[in-house]
């Protein structure tokens, strides 16, 4: 009886076994520097490339250093505890796949909706950053995109569909289709690119800092530091996405660990010292530019250098557009296998080994919002869905360790429960630094969410006990 109570509860737990062991339909294939480099893939990119000029100038000044720092340390707070969960639980899903195991299945459907916000929006916004830099590029070599086609539906400014960012989000779906090795591989050539780009600049670059422009170094002072780490936020949205990957991985709870911690400390590393010379080469009241980091280059007038950087900032940028959708496809997959989502998105390609049919109905939504609409704005809505899971994730150590504590452990949280305290408090204060409109956009989201839960997703589940049984019928029919 109170087993079947708690299966109909909205709260119902999946059995941490399922889907942690070796009879997953996907292929296992990757090791801990394919996992690495998906992470510094997605995490180096359109934070690196452009926020770091917004968030200078719009709040930290100089101080931005501090902003990413302040950023980092939370993000690592909340890597070592997707790093447990993800050695304990190596299945594909991510936060969605922990909280259904720590708190039960309506906290996992917020949890999954909510990332399904982050990765589908946040690709659309990268594909469309992706497409200024690229026709900045075309422009280079005297080549231009019919006006009407060149940004997303504006009938003032004369332009009506974004076709670069369509374009792009197509191919990436097509190489997503064709194998999560080749896809890996694809992307640890962008990023050998990117990284190399990135430590040009920081070689020259550190040549032309002229210290008096980490004068005032805190310009909006402390509270500056704060909003600013809650932008650049955005640019560490990534290595969670590295635990999607779990069931492709050949040894889920020896190498999920090392893909997740290294791709954040090189990351954080490389922010702190670009940003550092950034704001010493160009005054940080100049750099709310799109292209910050090319931008710095043509300031001291090094413009062929700044075409290496955008070509870099491409690259860079198309490797965080492969790994988010990578990560989106991913959890869809889960949620599709819980029954919680349509069947579409869990069936996997014999030959690709890859949810092939879910990846392009994903890829094609993804690429008619970066074509269609713009989403200059979403940075903020994805740093709070990104928040929001970090702290929930950093909680259900805390209750995996209480109502699990013999469960195998590939990597431990150390000073439990305070690391995972600090993780969720660091998140819910960046989240209060974040605009009302934000909050608002965010819990109706979740709004409707919850309605095609109870509409769909609840009745659907696998651990729904009517579903059960009317399964048990239809075999015994057959």
């Amino acid at each position: 009886m109170r087993e079947n109570k708690q299966r109909s509860s909205l709260f119902r737990k999946k059995p941490i076994a399922s889907g942690g062991d070796n009879s997953s339909a996907l292929k296992r294939a990757l090791g801990p520097l394919d996992l690495t480099t998906l992470g510094v893939g997605a995490i180096i990119g359109t934070g690196i490339f452009v926020l770091t000029g917004v968030a200078a100038a719009t709040y930290a000044g100089p101080g931005l250093v501090l902003s990413f720092l302040l950023a980092g340390i939370i993000c690592a707070f909340a890597a070592l505890c997707y790093s447990e969960f993800a050695s304990s639980i190596p299945a594909s899903g991510s936060a969605y796949t922990y909280s259904y195991t720590a708190f039960g299945e309506v906290i996992a459907w917020i949890l999954g909706w909510d990332l399904i916000l982050e990765y589908g929006f946040a690709s659309a916004a990268v594909a469309s950053g992706w497409s200024g830099y690229f026709q900045t590029l075309l422009s280079g070599f005297g080549l231009e995109l019919p006006h009407a086609l060149t940004s997303a539906f504006s009938p003032e400014k004369g332009t009506y569909f974004d076709i670069t960012a369509a374009v792009i989000t197509l191919i990436i779906t097509f190489l997503l289709t064709r194998g999560v090795k080749e896809a890996a591989r694809a992307n640890g050539i962008m990023v050998a690119i990117k990284i190399i780009v990135v430590l040009i600049f920081i070689g020259v670059g550190v040549f032309y800092v002229e210290p008096t422009n980490w004068q005032p170094f805190l310009p909006f002072g402390i509270s500056g530091v704060t909003a600013g780490a809650a932008t650049v936020f955005f640019a560490y949205i990534g290595f969670d996405a590295v635990s999607t990957a779990a069931e492709e991985v050949k040894q889920p709870q020896r190498d999920l660990p090392i893909g997740i911690i290294a791709s954040l400390a090189i990351c954080t590393v490389l922010y702190i010292v670009v940003s550092l010379i950034l704001t010493g080469i160009v005054p940080y009241n100049m750099l709310n530019v799109s292209d910050p980091v090319a931008f710095a280059f043509e300031f001291v007038e090094l413009k062929g250098l700044s075409w290496i950087v955008s070509l870099g900032a491409i690259a860079g940028i198309t490797t965080v557009l492969l790994v988010m959708m990578y990560g989106q496809t991913r959890l869809l997959y889960s949620m599709s296998r819980d029954g919680l989502l349509s069947p579409v998105f869990s069936k996997v390609s014999g030959k690709s080994q890859t949810p092939a049919v879910g990846t392009w109905v994903a890829g094609i939504i993804v690429a008619l919002f970066s074509g269609f609409i713009s989403l200059g704005h979403l940075a903020e809505l994805t740093n709070i869905g990104t928040l929001f899971a970090f702290a929930v994730v950093s909680l259900g150590i805390i209750v995996l360790r209480k109502n699990n504590p013999d469960l195998k452990r590939g990597f431990r949280v150390p000073l439990v429960p305070l690391i995972p305290i600090l993780s969720a408090l660091g998140c819910a204060y960046l989240m209060t630094r974040l605009a009302a409109l934000t909050w608002i956009t965010f819990f109706a989201w979740l709004i409707i969410g919850l309605i095609i839960y109870f509409a769909y997703g609840r009745h659907y589940s696998h651990l729904n006990p009517a579903r059960r049984i009317s399964s048990a019928f239809r075999l015994k029919d057959k």
